[in-house]
């Protein structure tokens, strides 16, 4: 009988720092169906509210899903230091 030994490493997720997080906002006003229109995905949240304000404006519609996106990376734990 062949025995493997598994080790698991206790990564760290992380926001990747180098990559600009999105933001987005889609209207989900309607009585029989949402109204479905979206904004561009932006890297500042104030162009989405922006966005928001004209949109309630020309429609009257007062209710929005705001999207929120970005890139996660894996991190492995430092390595010990090692003595010689």
């Amino acid at each position: 009988m062949t025995r493997s030994v598994m080790r698991f490493v206790p990564y760290t997720i992380a926001q990747d720092m180098t990559a600009w997080p999105e933001y987005a906002a889609r209207c989900v006003s309607g009585e029989d169906r949402e109204c479905g229109a979206e904004s561009d995905a932006k890297s500042d949240p104030a162009d989405v509210e922006k966005w928001m304000t004209s949109h309630v404006r020309v429609t009257g519609h007062c209710r929005f899903r705001r999207i929120f996106a970005d890139y996660a990376e894996f991190e492995p734990p430092e390595a010990p230091h090692r003595y010689r």
